[in-house]
């Protein structure tokens, strides 16, 4: 009885252990977010049409977001869309002079992740938007999941337009 007691006892455990292994959401935010905002990117493309630069809004990533994340997403939007890209909130480009008042537009787009939910099996749902002006602006919501060893997004959609 106490063979079989410890051998239910023993497989039990190594099956808990082995769905605990796998990849911490948190060590890929530089990934996940990248993801994330690609995919808000690659909506409404009309909004995209003749940018001179895409912004994001970093302000409110995850604290675990280290400098060198920042900068690879940076990259990636750089070599991906060939226009200048910096972190900055509507505010600092409206200082900046990105923001032309006769238009009421930015000359570019402005990229924002509200909101970031990591759930228990590897899927990291978002909600984030695309701004280029009052009346050229998009929200998205969407999963970005973990499979054959990267982040991919799973599901997006828009989910309001102005």
């Amino acid at each position: 009885m106490k063979i079989k007691f410890g051998s239910i006892l023993l497989i039990l455990s190594l099956f808990l252990t082995a769905c605990n292994i796998g990849v911490d959401p948190k060590e890929h935010l530089g990934e996940i977010y990248s993801v994330a905002l690609d995919s808000i990117m690659e909506k409404d493309e009309a909004l995209s049409s003749e940018m001179k630069f895409i912004a994001i809004d970093m302000s409110n990533f995850d604290d675990g977001l280290s400098a060198k994340d920042k900068e690879d997403i940076i990259t990636f939007f750089k070599d991906k869309y060939k226009v200048d890209v910096m972190d900055a909130t509507f505010d600092e480009l409206k200082e900046k002079g990105f923001y032309d008042p006769e238009k009421m537009s930015l000359t570019g787009v402005l990229l924002r992740i509200e909101k970031m939910d990591f759930k228990w099996n590897h899927n990291v749902f978002f909600e984030g938007s695309k701004y280029r002006s009052g009346l050229g602006a998009i929200g998205v919501e969407g999963t970005v999941h973990y499979k054959e060893g990267t982040w991919q997004m799973k599901e997006s959609k828009e989910t309001w337009i102005s």
